[in-house]
């Protein structure tokens, strides 16, 4: 195959104070493309969060010494959604693959998902099928993604993650919406027509501690469950129309136990505590819920930018209809 008509693969890592990570990253992915550098060409693009440790001076030195190196750096922390559709939006490839600059998904899968993609596959995602953490976030991963498969209209993969290869045609798709909280999983298995997986088991993190605790981690899951689905909405209508009826149910029971068997009733400061604590508690759930949605909204009709770059490197010409806002170096 001539050289101009090998495929260009990008591959994304973002990157936030990862300063002792990126050298390990960037050998792993020049060395695969080395043995596969007759069938592709390779782009390698780095999203930095705004890091505050080395990072962007380690970036600095790699780019300038390998062209295919392409960095981006945030003007500030957007969060790590954000981050890597702001890289997706500028890669130039015919399909980009997202790593994890921790290498805990192996480089060695690469091959595997190029494979299924020149067989028609739009989306090839990473399947985890062993992770080294502890149990019970293991349980709590599985369980919010069979919650999601669930209540989701989208093709959500279980146990799938970021790791994943998404063909150009689908880049193009993710490229036109503009979400202000972009569930980066949920929309590209939206996008996607023709969607497969890969097994693998993940690795241990090896330096530095991962950068999603379980605080950032809870956001994860509600921003994947209220894009996703209007099910917690029709939840709260049909447990408000439940509580309704039960109450008009035990209303019916104290007038029926009066009037048949003449019961006499003590005050019922007890029953009334119970009953005003649950309306209470119910209606801080739901109005919470509601809130949800609405701050999305909010967010939506404000059409702002998913991110600012404040920074560039090795690109000779950025997009001029991309949502963002540059500085360029």
């Amino acid at each position: 195959m001539s050289k101009d008509a090998r495929p260009l693969i990008s591959i994304v890592i973002p990157v936030y104070n990862e300063e002792r990570n990126i050298r390990r990253a960037y050998d792993a992915v020049k060395l695969l493309f080395k043995k596969i550098e007759h069938d592709y060409r390779l782009e390698l693009l780095f999203s930095d969060n705004h890091s505050s440790d080395g990072t962007e001076a380690e970036l600095e030195k790699i780019a300038q010494a390998d062209p295919v190196v392409k960095v981006l750096r945030l003007a500030r922390n957007y969060g790590f959604q954000r981050s890597v559709i702001t890289a997706y939006r500028h890669v130039s490839g015919n399909a980009a693959i997202q790593l994890d600059c921790d290498l805990q998904d192996p480089v060695d899968i690469i091959p595997e998902f190029l494979r299924l993609w020149k067989e028609g596959h739009d989306v090839v995602v990473g399947i985890r099928r062993q992770r080294k953490e502890a149990r019970l976030l293991h349980s709590g991963r599985k369980s919010f993604y069979k919650l999601v498969r669930s209540i989701s209209d989208d093709n959500i993969i279980e146990n799938a993650g970021d790791f994943r290869l998404v063909d150009r045609k689908v880049l193009d798709r993710l490229a036109q919406i503009n979400d202000a909280r972009p569930y980066t999983r949920g929309l590209v298995s939206s996008l996607a027509v023709k969607q497969t997986g890969v097994e693998y088991d993940r690795e241990e993190r090896k330096f530095d501690e991962s950068k999603f605790p379980l605080k950032r981690l809870l956001g994860f899951a509600t921003d994947g469950i209220v894009s996703h689905s209007l099910v917690p909405l029709r939840l709260a209508s049909f447990t408000g129309i439940f509580v309704f009826f039960a109450s008009i149910l035990m209303a019916l029971y104290y007038v029926g136990t009066y009037l048949v068997f003449g019961a006499t009733w003590p005050p019922g400061f007890a029953t009334l505590v119970v009953f005003l604590l649950m309306s209470v508690a119910l209606n801080a759930i739901f109005v919470g819920i509601v809130g949800e949605y609405v701050g999305r909204i909010y967010d939506e009709v404000r059409v702002r930018p998913v991110s600012l770059i404040e920074r560039s490197i090795n690109f000779s010409e950025l997009p001029e209809n991309s949502v963002e806002i540059y500085k360029r170096s």
